[in-house]
């Protein structure tokens, strides 16, 4: 990734970069210079909050120390890629250091308004800047510069001359990877000029709320890395999020210049079911009910269109849209539509079967698969007690059932890439796996322990049981995988979790003014601390797997160890719990079996390939730009995806959808085809997957071995007439 994509990419992830609504004429509204009364008082409420051990797990005192960790933090959030503020800049903040306690206490956020004033006004300078060496002749690249594009690290530039050179490489490369991927100077100059006038666009539109999240979340973040603040808008985006549904009309929107565009339709769902909107049509105005009025919505930031499509199930809103094949200044159709409850099933669990060829005269294996993106669970809706809430656990539940009737030999939970979720979610999820029993222990902030289990008796899959890891798994899914590895139920495959072992609550700071509406936001904070069954913490350390693959990512630079003030790992007292196998001696034979069929697994091959290759590339910090030199490290990519592609024929092997992608385009996701773009995304989504192939060949291998040695079946599940016995 390029300093320029990480720099664009920052503005729209990072907490400052919540987009504020725009007023109803499209145009930003001036930045206030102090906070608002309820933002006073929100600031107050969450100092009372976090500095009170009866709510927070490890409350810091608000003192001079944390001010200034504060007042660090709040420049790298604003400034992450350190290509903004020179050290000029950041030496007249220090000012601010000891000070910006006193603001939260006080609820007189001045100073961090201020910073944010010198950061817009430095925004503007850069853009300014960089669309004036598009007008300049600089883009020859013969030489043997390099651009360095990792930052985090890297001290504040020493003045706007540092700064001036910082962003004439980064622009050099921008025009770069478009000349690489064929385009022409007046075309690059085009685009690459509208890139930049909508960097400034994005951050002028910020406003107040924005940058009062983004200061007051320098001081949560500084308590420990999980805790947060959310406005009142970011709060129910949060939730939404979490029960996997919405009152809407099912569409999935993205900013596009000055408007916004339909990026993807929600299967089921109103715009679905119309058969009136496709990927890429353009929203140009939006209407209430059957005669209000229509608002002209160009220019416009997303979340404040969103609010106005997004409403009350059975109410109808009124859509002007240009089609996507029309030019944008093309008449628009008026679609009306019926808002209704929106289920984001591509956040939801799904299944397939993977079938495992025979081996040595042990038959075919049919191993079903369990994707689960998330722990998520409909909060509101469980507690209304309706009938169909979202629950990661419910879903799972009846897939099972599907498995089960499709008589599949075992099954793999891949939760790679599941940052967490509900914990109670995580704790029903083992139970569909365990007859009953504990399964995470819980540590209040003041030492108590609770343990927390499964009670229900009953099990919904019995038979042979495989979890998948990696580094992006965090949170919950480390609570589900390290009791299923504690209980000898199944085997971990994958690599070493996040290390998050943390437990976070959301607090409604509206409860104690007991407001009307929503005014103050809510803070997820941390409140206590999960055990293993086996008394292990997972913070930090992770769950470690049985069987491991190659590491994607080194612990080094993503994961719970890579926060400075993460909580350190810890053990306490285990509690007793049913063992219902022990893998041990298993583990050599499967090592064995793994090793030899991946020397001949070309996909995973090319995939450890790829990862060596990657990392080797990420630890460099910096590329050639040297225009000769890039062009055939192009041309090398491209020979190895033709060569891969080909031997995929010669071997029948699953062609690769993307193999004929041409590479780095050097466009942002903003600038293409929003319908060729989504049909790429879900073209991704059907890459061979060597590594969870894999791990449905080391559970098939688990199975037979199992079966055809009673001596080793009775070593590892001893317990043959209790749930979790695999041998037929």
């Amino acid at each position: 990734m390029t300093a320029k994509t990480t720099l664009f990419a920052f503005l729209l992830t990072a907490p400052l970069a919540l987009l504020a609504r725009a007023d109803a004429g499209g145009a930003a509204a001036a930045l206030p210079s102090a906070p608002t009364a309820d933002q006073s008082t929100a600031a107050k409420l969450v100092y009372g909050v976090l500095s009170d051990s009866r709510y927070a797990y490890r409350p810091r005192a608000l003192d001079d120390a944390l001010s200034a960790d504060m007042h660090k933090r709040y420049l790298e959030s604003l400034d992450a890629g350190k290509q903004y503020f020179t050290a000029q800049d950041i030496a007249k903040f220090d000012v601010y250091k000891t000070q910006l306690d006193d603001a939260i206490k006080g609820g007189d956020l001045t100073p961090a308004y201020t910073i944010f004033a010198t950061f817009k006004q430095r925004v503007d300078e850069r853009v300014a800047y960089a669309r004036g060496l598009l007008k300049q002749d600089i883009f020859s690249f013969d030489g043997s510069d390099r651009f360095e594009y990792d930052r985090e690290k890297a001290p504040w530039a020493a003045d706007t001359a540092a700064l001036d050179a910082l962003w004439r490489q980064s622009v050099r490369n921008d025009w770069l990877r478009l000349k690489l991927a064929g385009k022409k100077p007046d075309d690059i100059r085009k685009t690459l000029d509208k890139r930049y006038q909508n960097l400034a666009k994005g951050f002028a539109e910020l406003k107040g709320e924005d940058v009062f999240q983004t200061f007051v979340n320098s001081y949560a973040n500084a308590i420990d890395p999980h805790t947060d603040y959310f406005t009142p808008k970011s709060a129910d985006n949060f939730n939404m999020t979490m029960s996997l549904s919405l009152e809407g009309i099912g569409a999935v929107l993205q900013k596009q210049d000055d408007v916004v565009a339909i990026r993807e339709i929600v299967p089921g769902g109103p715009a679905s079911k119309s058969g009136k909107v496709k990927a890429g049509d353009r929203v140009m105005a939006v209407g209430q009910g059957d005669s209000g009025p229509m608002e002209d919505v160009v220019g416009w930031r997303i979340d404040d269109v969103v609010a106005k499509i997004r409403g009350t199930k059975g109410t109808k809103v009124r859509l002007d849209m240009v089609p996507a094949e029309a030019g944008l200044d093309s008449k628009p159709n008026r679609i009306v539509l019926v808002r209704d409850k929106v289920r984001l099933e591509d956040q939801a669990a799904k299944s397939e079967i993977i079938t495992i060829p025979a081996a040595d005269g042990a038959p075919v294996k049919r191993i079903g698969v369990i994707k689960l993106p998330g722990f998520y669970q409909d909060f509101e809706g469980r507690r209304r007690n309706a009938n169909d809430y979202a629950s990661a656990t419910r879903d799972v539940s009846k897939l099972l059932t599907k498995l089960r009737a499709d008589k599949v030999d075992g099954v793999v939970l891949d939760l790679r890439y599941n940052g967490g979720g509900s914990l109670d979610e995580a704790i029903e999820l083992t139970g569909l796996f365990i007859d009953r029993g504990p399964v995470v222990q819980v540590r209040q902030s003041g030492g108590r322990v609770e343990v927390n289990g499964d009670d229900d008796t009953g099990i919904a899959w019995e038979g042979p049981l495989a979890v998948l890891i990696n580094r992006g798994s965090a949170s919950a899914s480390e609570i589900f995988a390290g009791a299923i590895q504690d209980y000898g139920r199944g085997l971990v495959i994958g690599e070493t979790t996040f290390g998050k072992g943390t437990v976070q609550n959301m607090l409604d700071l509206d409860r104690w003014p007991a407001n009307e509406g929503p005014r103050f936001g809510q803070v997820k904070l941390t409140i206590a601390q999960f055990f293993r069954v086996s008394g292990g913490s997972t913070q930090n350390k992770g769950v470690v797997p049985d069987l491991s693959f190659p590491a994607s990512v080194d612990a080094t630079e993503y994961g719970e160890s890579t926060y400075d003030n993460a909580l350190p790992w810890t053990k306490i007292s285990a509690v007793p719990h049913v063992r219902y196998g022990n893998f041990a001696p298993l583990l050599p034979k499967l090592s064995t079996l793994h090793d030899a069929r991946v020397a001949k697994d070309k996909e995973f091959q090319w995939w450890s390939q790829d990862v060596a290759e990657f990392r080797a590339e990420r630890a460099k910090k910096s590329i050639t730009m040297n225009e000769a030199e890039r062009r055939a490290e192009r041309d090398r990519d491209d020979a190895k995806r033709k060569q891969r592609q080909a031997e995929r024929k010669q071997l029948g092997l699953d062609l690769d959808p993307l193999a004929d992608d041409s590479g780095d385009d050097g466009l942002q996701s903003s600038e293409r085809n929003l319908a060729q773009e989504v049909a790429r995304e879900k073209a991704a989504e059907k890459r061979p997957d060597p590594l969870l192939r894999e791990s449905a060949a080391i559970l098939a291998d688990a199975v037979r071995l199992l079966n055809e040695d009673r001596q080793l079946s009775a070593q590892v599940l001893p317990t043959a007439n209790q749930p979790g016995h695999w041998a037929d």
